[in-house]
């Protein structure tokens, strides 16, 4: 609406604007407090036996343990421990998520483990496979250390480990994870056999280890900056950041959920001073999302103005999740999966405030989807730096499960957005009939339009054009970790341009004056054809204010090469699975 007023004889006055919405409703009808979470939800109280809780967990582990059978399976578990102390040792499983209920990670205490390992015989002692699960919110107090052999899509958030956290399989086989935030180590936190690894606002006893391309910011007690010898980068602080949205129980045995506050210059976890900074809504605010819900009343519940609360299981959409109020928050817990039906694209969020995102698996269909989530429409120019939207602990996958294909998993265009450890996956492995070149079909993992944006642990794999593609101004990454396709058939087929073999991993548009990223590693593995080549794994623009540290290319065991790391710039792959590195370009 525009008003304006003009004196007779006098030109235009200024035009005065505002924005109105119309129609919004005026809040979520009112939940429950203590809501009915499904049957995939599992609460356990410090007055419960410790055998009983031993028994239920070591029964959800043995229905989601075997990566032959489990890893594309469509069960899906919480496991959420009241404040209190348990007597257990939790072995975690595939699409499996531990939390405290507390609203410190103090007020849970495990007298045991939180343990991820190469469980199987199948496995054969490596952990390269151990995606999907999760721990967060709660005190481990481990007997011996608590292991963490993880890959992509495991997150460790808000623990306290009253001694060493052992990130490597007892059988120091591969593993490829991985990411830690808001933790605190008391004693020695190991990489050892990990290939790569993020660690971010954290605290420390001591690190060991590192094997490409380990990666610290805002971490106290991380090691010096010393890449590429040992592959250690680190930064001070990390420029932005907020901790995840979490459920807590208050005094009263009510639920409800806190908002952490926006951090710039961060370093150690956000409570390790005293509780995190934040406000918290009560569960009469969410939507529960459970078996029976479908898209129609998942975007009633957002029309209403609820958040949304989502419980382990699988969710089919033949329509978009709309996401058009500010501040609204979505939490996922034990992987959630939306998979979009019909080539709907799953979710798309306005261009407004405050928007969190947390927990989610998103799936691609059998029919195309041009992209699984989009953060607002394509042009989007509102400054969100005050209050941004964050995506957070968001995996995407194409294939695997089901015969997947989308275009581009993530395009964000909103500016200031936060993209806090995203695991986005064309599957280069899965259930029969669902992988190859012709059948997982996706250009594109993530592609950026929005300026002023922050990826805090970008993992992106396997897609068939660029990886990544970064056009707005002013980005900044910190960790990338990339494996370009596998199953390119010839070099005809995998050219990005005349002469240009193959496609970059990560390309920053030629527009682009000032980007800035650190730690970033690209490995080939043409397994199907190994005389395919890339150029290069990092495409940017030559100009002063884009600037990459630290990284990395590598031929796994020599399947295929990367001609150069970054541009023009780098040595060609070695075939003995030795890193090629640049560490300041340009």
């Amino acid at each position: 609406m525009k008003a304006i007023a003009i004196k007779s004889g006098l030109t235009n006055s200024a035009v005065a604007s505002a924005t109105y919405t119309i129609g919004t409703s005026a809040g979520c009808p009112t939940q429950s407090d203590i809501p009915n979470f499904g049957p995939n939800v599992h609460i356990y109280d410090p007055s419960m036996p410790s055998a009983t809780i031993q028994a239920q967990l070591d029964a959800q582990f043995t229905q989601m343990k075997d990566t032959t059978t489990a890893q594309f399976s469509e069960n899906r578990v919480a496991q959420l421990f009241k404040p209190g102390t348990y007597a257990v040792d939790d072995n975690v499983g595939f699409y499996t998520s531990v939390a405290g209920l507390g609203q410190n990670p103090g007020d849970v205490t495990i007298n045991g483990h939180v343990t991820v390992d190469a469980f199987n015989a199948s496995d054969a002692g490596n952990a390269t496979q151990n995606f999907w699960r999760s721990a967060e919110n709660l005190a481990i107090n481990p007997v011996g250390g608590n292991r963490w052999a993880v890959a992509q899509a495991a997150p460790f958030r808000r623990i306290d480990v009253h001694g060493d956290l052992q990130l490597y399989p007892a059988s120091y086989g591969w593993a490829s994870g991985g990411y830690v935030a808001d933790t605190k180590v008391s004693g020695q936190a190991a990489s050892i056999s990990q290939q790569q690894w993020y660690t971010r606002d954290s605290n420390l006893g001591s690190w060991a280890g590192g094997v490409w391309n380990m990666v610290f910011s805002g971490t106290t007690g991380a090691p010096a900056n010393t890449f590429p010898d040992p592959p250690e980068t680190t930064l001070a602080t990390t420029p932005v950041s907020r901790d995840v949205p979490y459920l807590y129980v208050d005094g009263a045995g009510k639920y409800r959920v806190f908002l952490p506050s926006l951090r710039t210059n961060a370093s150690g976890a956000s409570w390790a001073n005293g509780s995190t900074a934040g406000t918290s809504q009560p569960m009469s605010q969410f939507y529960v999302v459970k078996a029976g819900d479908t898209a129609a009343t998942i975007n009633n519940a957002l029309s209403q103005g609820c958040n949304l609360f989502v419980t382990p299981g699988v969710y089919h959409l033949n329509q978009t999740l709309n996401i058009t109020r500010a501040n609204t928050v979505i939490l996922g817990i034990g992987y959630p999966t939306f998979v979009p039906d019909n080539g709907v694209n799953a979710i798309q969020v306005a261009d407004v405030d405050g928007v969190r995102l947390k927990g989610l698996l998103i799936d691609a269909g059998t029919t195309n989807s041009a992209a699984l989530l989009t953060v607002g429409p394509a042009g989007s120019s509102a400054t969100h730096a005050g209050n941004p939207t964050t995506i957070q602990d968001v995996f995407f996958r194409i294939g695997g499960q089901i015969a997947g294909k989308a275009t581009t998993s993530l395009i964000v265009n909103s500016n200031n957005t936060i993209i806090d450890h995203i695991w986005a996956w064309r599957a280069d492995h899965g259930n029969p009939g669902t992988v190859g070149w012709t059948t997982n079909t996706a250009d594109t993992g993530v592609i950026v339009n929005g300026s002023s944006v922050l990826a805090t642990g970008l993992f992106v794999e396997h897609y068939q054009k660029h990886e990544v593609v970064w056009n707005g101004q002013n980005g900044k990454t910190i960790f990338f970790q990339n494996e370009m396709p596998y199953d390119v058939p010839n070099q005809a087929a995998w050219m990005s341009a005349a002469g240009v073999n193959g496609y970059a991993a990560y390309k920053v548009g030629a527009g682009v004056t000032t980007h800035e990223a650190w730690g970033l590693g690209s490995y080939c593995y043409f397994n199907v054809n190994p005389a395919v080549n890339s150029y290069h794994a990092f495409e940017v623009p030559n100009t002063p204010g884009v600037k990459f540290h630290d990284a990395l290319t590598v031929s796994l065991g020599g399947m295929g090469t990367i001609t150069h790391v970054i541009n023009d710039t780098g040595a060609v792959t070695a075939s003995n699975t030795t890193p090629s590195n640049v560490v300041a370009y340009p």
